[in-house]
């Protein structure tokens, strides 16, 4: 009996060494196992800490993305409007560099046509002296400059036949160039007038008509084509301080001028 009891107690004895040894590993298992959940649970809200962070940054990024195809599809634009301006001027300046070559070629054209007026002039009109007559070119235009001395007796409107037949020669020119335009200016000097007309301004107006009846009624010039005006003593050549400069004052000119519709036209007046 006493057996049986010692072999119980042995048996019961080692049990519990067992129970204890097997309790002891568990419990070391479970508290590894807590600290590997533990740290588990750090590392993933370590995890998420980043990827609440690199979900920022990727925010950021996508902003400054949109901002800078903002930008991008801004300058795009930008460029295109400058495109067409520019291309818009370039259409302009082309067109303005053609107007000034077809500017230039009508004032080529004009001055030639100015040049050969003054020699057919200076041609028709090589019978009288200087003293009489000018023709020179001035402004584009061809001036024929005649003296009282040539064409009126002192304070009259009336012309000498030296000065008709100066003008038959002139006329004559003029029925062949139909495309030129007619001025006739009369002018003084500064003595004032006696006699039939009331001032210089009065004899100046007369004497230019003069010119223009004898040319329009006796020789057929185109009345459309001729102007008629007197300037007294306003628009001297020379001083009218001097004997010499008076007569040089006393005087007509006749200007001819090229007709400059085309030009006109080009630029659109």
């Amino acid at each position: 009996m006493k057996k049986y009891l010692v072999l119980i107690a042995a048996v019961f004895l080692l049990s519990s060494c067992v129970a204890k040894r097997y309790l002891t590993q568990s419990q070391r298992e479970t508290a590894s196992l807590r600290d590997d959940s533990t740290q588990l649970a750090n590392t993933n809200s370590s995890l998420q800490a980043n990827i609440v962070s690199l979900k920022d940054q990727i925010a950021a990024l996508q902003k400054n993305i949109d901002d800078l195809n903002g930008k991008i599809s801004g300058l795009s634009s930008q460029n295109s409007q400058l495109g067409q301006q520019t291309a818009e001027q370039q259409s302009k300046l082309t067109q303005s560099q053609k107007q000034l070559q077809q500017l230039q070629a009508l004032l080529n054209q004009q001055k030639e046509a100015s040049e050969q007026l003054k020699n057919k002039m200076t041609e028709a009109l090589k019978g009288f002296n200087s003293n009489e007559l000018s023709v020179y070119q001035k402004d584009g235009k061809v001036y024929v400059s005649l003296s009282e001395q040539l064409l009126f007796p002192s304070g009259s409107a009336v012309v000498n036949p030296k000065g008709v037949d100066a003008l038959s020669k002139l006329a004559a020119v003029l029925n062949l160039n139909s495309d030129v335009s007619v001025d006739i200016e009369g002018h003084t000097d500064s003595i004032p007038i006696r006699g039939r007309y009331q001032d210089n301004w009065d004899l100046s107006t007369a004497r230019a008509n003069s010119i223009v009846r004898i040319l329009v009624n006796n020789y057929k010039v185109d009345p459309t084509r001729v102007i008629s005006s007197g300037h007294s003593y306003y628009d001297p050549v020379a001083s009218n301080s001097t004997a010499e400069g008076r007569a040089k004052n006393r005087r007509t000119d006749i200007i001819l001028s090229p007709k400059l519709e085309e030009m006109y036209k080009l630029l659109g007046m």
